[in-house]
């Protein structure tokens, strides 16, 4: 593979669109990165990427004016306090509409930073440095940004297109494997809604394709990565094909938010793909292998794909109130088949249950 890979995500939000660049030592070259006229640049990061963070506002100096918002780790970055405490310092430094946010780290400060960006005078340039194989492959690509609010996950946010997303996998060094592992479910979920060869990578080469430094690992990566800039590009706004990419995030979004948002995306999404994929069988869709292949994949990857059978009306009513609904009405992304999703509209709760009890425990 190339040194660098160039994948071009084109949105009508953002003219020309915009580059993920992947590849090793890419956070070398953010100086080229930045957008013209950039007087400050503001990190937000969590408290791990201090180090980093710092030694980016190093390499910049004499360039451009860093600043630096330290936020609280995982999902607890995506609360609007936090959100505030970045506008202060924008608000404290004259930030302007010409200055730029970068978010450093994984997908919850991504989405932070996005948001923050997105927000700050309508909408400053933003460039996403994600640091987790989650962010690498969804969060810092398509352009969602989003803070939680106590009633759900990304309820409050806004569509900002990043002005360059820059994938280093140089910054996965030091990640622990459970959480590389974690950021696999949504690997994963690519395979099932479009790229067939990610799921083979996953079940032919195992060890190697859960290896940070070997090809077979960046061939996923980076595969997923074109799966949600193709999706992305023809539907920036998720008015119709974006909302295959929520395949399995209905029930888990639910589970996060009922575990106060302590499990990790990925687990929760594997356990969501597990309750799509029966829901999927169970409307004469999907061919039961299909499910059984979707179990021994997340399990392949110490994913859990079952959960407590007696949360279910907590988890219906979380549901019910999720960002995806319509008029109250549950809406799911289930598969024909692989590479073949389509939404499930006003499904009976009694299908939704008999689906449930296939993942309970």
């Amino acid at each position: 593979m190339s040194e660098h890979t160039i994948i071009p995500v084109s949105t009508s939000a953002n003219a020309g669109g915009y580059d993920v660049v992947v590849g090793r030592g890419v956070l070398d070259d953010l100086a080229s990165h930045l957008p013209s006229g950039v007087a400050k640049l503001l990190i937000v990061h969590a408290p791990p990427l201090a180090a980093v963070a710092e030694a980016v506002r190093e390499r910049l100096t004499g360039r451009v004016e860093v600043l630096l918002a330290e936020v609280p780790d995982a999902e607890g970055a995506k609360r609007v306090e936090v959100a505030a405490f970045c506008w202060q310092i924008m608000g404290q430094t004259d930030f302007t509409r010409t200055d730029a946010v970068m978010g450093l780290g994984g997908g919850a400060t991504t989405d932070l930073a996005g948001f923050v960006a997105a927000t700050w005078l309508r909408g400053v340039p933003v460039i996403q440095v994600p640091t987790s194989v989650l962010g690498m492959v969804d969060a810092a690509v398509g352009g969602k940004t989003g803070i939680n609010t106590a009633e759900g996950k990304n309820l409050v946010g806004a569509f900002w297109a990043p002005a360059a997303v820059l994938v280093d996998l140089d910054l996965l060094d030091g990640l622990p494997q459970n959480e590389l592992l974690a950021g696999l479910a949504e690997v994963v979920k690519c395979g099932f809604i479009a790229d067939g060869r990610i799921l083979e990578v996953l079940e032919n080469s195992l060890e190697s394709a859960t290896d940070r430094q070997s090809d077979e690992f960046r061939e996923i990566v980076e595969r997923t990565i074109r799966v949600k800039a193709e999706v992305v590009s023809d539907d920036f706004t998720e008015q119709g094909r974006r909302e295959f990419l929520n395949y399995g995030h209905t029930l888990g979004h639910a589970i996060e938010h009922a575990e106060r948002y302590r499990w990790r995306h990925g687990a929760a999404i594997s356990i969501g793909m597990v309750f799509a994929a029966e829901l999927s069988h169970l409307a004469g869709s999907l061919p039961e292998g299909e499910v059984d292949r979707t179990r021994r994949i997340l399990s392949s990857l110490s994913l859990p794909t079952t959960y407590p059978l007696g949360r279910w009306k907590t988890l219906l009513a979380t549901m019910q109130r999720d960002k995806k609904a319509r008029a109250g009405m549950l809406r799911f992304i289930i598969l024909d088949a692989v590479g073949r999703p389509r939404v499930l509209n006003g499904t009976d709760e009694s299908l939704l249950f008999s689906a449930y009890q296939a993942v309970g425990e």
